[in-house]
This record gives C-alpha cells, sequence and structure tokens, in this order.
C-alpha cells in the first residue's frame, strides 16, 4: 500500500508522465539489453534555482571559512559570502540596468571573491559566462560577442583590467567593468565600477522570480567533440541535477562540517573551467568545506599550500598527479589529512595511480571520474566500496554511472546500430538530466552531438560486467594541455591568417609533463619563403600560453585529406611517431 499512497498524493499529470517514462524505459531496456543503467538508485532533484540549492545547504555553516586565497590571506566566512552575494544580486540589476536572462562575464582568477560573483549574478535572475583568465583580447573579444555578454567582472591586476578594456574595444561593444580591488589602496580605472560598494550595499529592490528552472545559469565554453569553442547553455536543472547526483550516499566523500572539524580543499582547478567551477565551488559548499583558492599554478606556492593548510581532499587534473608524483619536494607528510584524490578532465594511466600509491601509500584513496562540460560535468566517479563490487581489476577506470544516467556505447561502423557488449569498444552516448539544454546560438551543431535524443561524447570507452567503464580513445580532436582543451580548428584559422601559410593541420603530440601539447603541419604559399620561428611568434601573440605550438612547427608539401576534405589527422600522428620525435 505504500507505493500507492505515494502516487496517489502526487498529481496525476506527473503520475501519467512518470508511467509513460517507465514503460519506455522498460521497453528500451528489453529491445537493447546492453542499455547501462545505474545501479544506484536515482536521487530526487528539488524543482529549486541553483543559489536557493546552495543557501539552503549552507545555513548550518555561517561562521565558517568558506574562502581563502593562498597569497594575500583575504578570506570570507558562508555567511559574509551569502550577504554580499545578495548584496551583488541587486545592486548589479539596479546599478547596471541589467535585465532577466543578461549574461554576465567573470574574468578573473581562482580567487575568494569568485563564489560572490556566481551566486550574486544567479540570484538576480541573470546567467554567468567565465573565462580563462590568460586569454588575450583578441580571444575574450569573441566570447563577450557570442555570448553577448552585457557587463564583466574582473581584477585590477596583472593586467587583467585593461585585457578586458580591449577585449570590449576589440568587440565594439560598450559593457560596464566591474572590478575587484585586491588591496584596499589600489585605483581603479576612469570609467569602472567598484565591486566592494556593490557588495556592501543593501539595495531595496524586490527579489527576483525565479520561474522556469529550465533557464540558462551558466555559459561555459567548451570545444565539443569539435571545432571552434562553444557556448554551453547548462540550466538551473543541470547543475542541481548533477549536485544531487555527486551528493549520492555511495559516491559522496565529504563530512560536514561541525564542531572544529572542516575539510579543506586546494582550489588549483581553474573555477572558469566547468570542473573547477562545480567541485570547487559549488559541491564542496554544500559541505561547508574551507576552500584555499590558488589564483595561478606555481609549483612552490602549490606546495606552500599543502604544507600550511591540513587539506583532506584534492581535485585534480592528471598533469597535477603528475606533478606531485615526480617533483621530491611534495613530501608524504604534507598528504597526511588528505583523504582521496579525484582525478578527471583526461585519461590518468593505471601505471601512473600505481607510481601515486608507491609515493604516498595506500590510505589516500586515488580514482578517477569522467564528465564534460555538456554534462554539468559528471557522468561517473567510483562508488566508496567499489572493491566489494568487483572481482576484477579497475585501475585506469573511470568508475560506475552516477545515479538518474543512461548510457550505451555505439560501433563506430554502426552508430544507429544495436548497443555493444561488456568489453567492446565503441563511442560513448549518454542521457540524464544533467545534459546541457543545447550549443549557444547553434542548433545545427546541438542537433549533431544528439543522435535520438542521446548526448555523443566523442570518447571511445568500453565496460566490464560489472559496469565499470575505461575510456580507451577518444574521437574528438580536442588536445589536451594540463587540463585545457585546445581546438585544431580554432589555432588552424589563426595560422592560415598568416600572410606566408596556404593550409595548416593542427595536431595533439604527447608531452611528459603536459599531457599534450600543439604541434602544426602547414603548407606555405607559391614563391612564398615561410620561416616558423616568425608563425610560432605571430601564434603566440594572439593566444593563451597553454595554446601556443610548443610542439612545434614543421613545413610539409600537402596536408593528408579525405576525399571531402576533412584534415586525416591520425596520419600526421603516425608520422609523428614514425619520425620519432
Amino acid at each position: 500500500m505504500g507505493f500507492w499512497r505515494v502516487i496517489l498524493s502526487r498529481k496525476p499529470t506527473r503520475v501519467l508522465k512518470q508511467a509513460l517514462s517507465g514503460l519506455r524505459e522498460l521497453s528500451q531496456a528489453v529491445a537493447h539489453p546492453n542499455i547501462l543503467y545505474s545501479d544506484r538508485e536515482d536521487v530526487e532533484v528539488p524543482r529549486i534555482p541553483v543559489h536557493q540549492y546552495i543557501y539552503a545547504k549552507i545555513e548550518p555553516f555561517h561562521k565558517y571559512t568558506f574562502t581563502e586565497c593562498s597569497v594575500t590571506g583575504r578570506k570570507y566566512t558562508y555567511e559574509e559570502v551569502r550577504v554580499k552575494a545578495r548584496n551583488l544580486s541587486k545592486s548589479i540589476v539596479k546599478k547596471l540596468r541589467l535585465q532577466k536572462d543578461d549574461v554576465v562575464a567573470i574574468f578573473l582568477p581562482n580567487i575568494p571573491e569568485y563564489p560572490i560573483c556566481c551566486l550574486g549574478i544567479m540570484e538576480a535572475g541573470l546567467a554567468v559566462t567565465t573565462m580563462n583568465p590568460i586569454y588575450t583580447a583578441e580571444e575574450i573579444s569573441k566570447q563577450i560577442l557570442d555570448s553577448n555578454a552585457k557587463a564583466m567582472i574582473t581584477l585590477n591586476q596583472n593586467n587583467l583590467t585593461s585585457t578586458a578594456e580591449a577585449a570590449i574595444k576589440m568587440a565594439k561593444r560598450t559593457l560596464p567593468i566591474v572590478v575587484i580591488k585586491d588591496k584596499e589602496c589600489d585605483d581603479l580605472c576612469r570609467s569602472c565600477i567598484d565591486f566592494g560598494e556593490l557588495v556592501d550595499t543593501n539595495t531595496d529592490i524586490p527579489d527576483f522570480d525565479h520561474e522556469g528552472l529550465d533557464r540558462m545559469a551558466f555559459l561555459p565554453y567548451s570545444s565539443g567533440t569539435t571545432g571552434l569553442p562553444k557556448g554551453v547553455e547548462l540550466t538551473h536543472n543541470n547543475l542541481v541535477s548533477n549536485l544531487c547526483q555527486g551528493a549520492h550516499q555511495d559516491f559522496n566523500k565529504f563530512v560536514s562540517a561541525n564542531g572544529n572539524f572542516q575539510e579543506v580543499i586546494s582550489a588549483v582547478l581553474p573555477m572558469f573551467h566547468i570542473y573547477g567551477f562545480m567541485v570547487n565551488l559549488l559541491n564542496v559548499a554544500t559541505y561547508g568545506t574551507k576552500v584555499v583558492t590558488i589564483p595561478r599554478f606555481h609549483p612552490e606556492l602549490y606546495i606552500s599550500v599543502l604544507k600550511q593548510h591540513a587539506i583532506t581532499a584534492i581535485y585534480a587534473a592528471p598533469p597535477l598527479v603528475l606533478f606531485m608524483i615526480q617533483h621530491p619536494d611534495v613530501r608524504a607528510e604534507y598528504m597526511k589529512n588528505v583523504k582521496f584524490i579525484l582525478s578527471a578532465a583526461a585519461p590518468l594511466g593505471s601505471l601512473d595511480e600505481q607510481h601515486f600509491q608507491e609515493k604516498f601509500g595506500d590510505t589516500i584513496s586515488i580514482t578517477q571520474g569522467y564528465g564534460l562540460t555538456e554534462t554539468s560535468p559528471l557522468v561517473t566517479l567510483f562508488p566508496k566500496k567499489y572493491a566489494e563490487e568487483t572481482s576484477q581489476p579497475v585501475t585506469g577506470s573511470i568508475g560506475k554511472l552516477l545515479p538518474n544516467t543512461r548510457a550505451k556505447v555505439i560501433s563506430l561502423d554502426d552508430p544507429t546500430g544495436p548497443p555493444l557488449g561488456p568489453n567492446e569498444q565503441g563511442e560513448l552516448l549518454l542521457k540524464g538530466p544533467q545534459i546541457m539544454k543545447g550549443y549557444h546560438n547553434k542548433p545545427k551543431e546541438t542537433e549533431e552531438t544528439m543522435l535520438d535524443g542521446w548526448l555523443r561524447t566523442g570518447d571511445i570507452v568500453r565496460y566490464n560486467e560489472d559496469g565499470f567503464l575505461f575510456v580507451t580513445d577518444r574521437l574528438k580532436e580536442l588536445i589536451k594541455v594540463k587540463g585545457f582543451q585546445v581546438a585544431p580548428a580554432e589555432l588552424e584559422e589563426l595560422i592560415r591568417a598568416f600572410p606566408a601559410v596556404e593550409e595548416a593541420a593542427v595536431i595533439g603530440i604527447p608531452h611528459p609533463n603536459h599531457g599534450e601539447v600543439p604541434r602544426a603541419y602547414v603548407v606555405p604559399k607559391k614563391d612564398t619563403s615561410l620561416v616558423p620561428d616568425e608563425l610560432d611568434k605571430f601564434v603566440a601573440s594572439k593566444v593563451a600560453n597553454y595554446k601556443r605550438l610548443s610542439g612545434g612547427i614543421e613545413v610539409v608539401d600537402a596536408i593528408p585529406k579525405t576525399p571531402s576534405g576533412k584534415i586525416l589527422r591520425r596520419q600526421l600522428k603516425v608520422m609523428h611517431q614514425q619520425q620519432g620525435r
């Protein structure tokens, strides 16, 4: 009778939708038994916007430190972040005259004010788009135009303000710039707005009515599987769903702050990226965690954070794990409070996992997760007691599907055929409430990424009989440099703008510290002298440091292509391997 009491207590339309959904799932499972379902029960996702979800969770933690800068020591409690974010939500609308669903750009490194900005913008009924703080003015101007940003928040240091002004001028837009002062004595540019005044002013205007949870909340930029960067529309429901999925009791490894205890993380993953945004900013907040912000990775700074703060968990990309393994000054004694390390953003080799355990011991759990910008981002994690769920080696695995998530592996030769079974390699497709709304202003690209309602990831995977997944390769052409995504098409377009270049192709080649780095193959124009060093300087002046052609430039007679004109990057990679470089 308990089941029927629950059913009868719900609205008829909801009951009907759930029943129909259940029938569809059942019929799919019968027709295609190889569709993967999470072996955890679904989680209930509240129908509330992101900021309300976070504010409800942090209510018990008001007196605990939320964020602290590893460089300046500047810090905010959970209560201070809540009050300042609320003030910002009102003052930014009134003073900047922003309208519902306008986009505000955040052009910041990891600093303590980051959550104030994001939560305040969302509470105002606006959307956040984040920008890499090492981007050039040219790169930023493109995102301003594509996102149609109506305002920007940046920091009054390291030329960030001047870069923002140059980007806005390049985009031929008029955008108000809100500046966070790193020091009280800092002067502001004449046309800039003081962030401190906005967050410390209690503006008396009505609260925003947050109806429609399928409204965009966050607009990070990703290249998807191929091509130039695209804005990924993530809704309030996408983000809240993913926070709830990761909070499942079998996957969450955090303990809520209580008494004198508080989890502490070192926030080195960039918060402009979906991975850092969710784990370093939103997810950890729900447990009252202290976030030590690291504006930019420097070995000495990172090691000092490990020494001076009792770090209890580390979110990382593979290059950071390799750094900890290889650097002699990262000592086991600095890691004595660390319970686990989660590596994501790119695959981590099973041997690297073993080397980490050899150096730091098996008291620290090191596991991998998997996700995409398009999935808000998490798709898989390791259950806390995963050893009890398999009799097979799972080193190198990305874990199991989160609750409310479905997956299937399809043949590379027959994408519309039946799903593949265990230990068969194919492309991973996904469904779940965390899947993006679509690519911003790009319906064609959105349609190409979806196959009968399933998100195509571009990653080649397999799964074992126990449901653990393994990434074996990737279809996508993205180059992963230190966890950052580099789109070959973006660099190729830039290289072709160089006067002496006729054609260009860019691939990623292995690098011992960075994972991969871009390498260019160029065809010079006839009767033209192409000097690789000059081309290298040209590209370096236009892009962020990690996008530079660190893998070298090779002048060739022709670029290998398919009959339809698509660059055969695999041939270039094989050629590079054969050259032994």
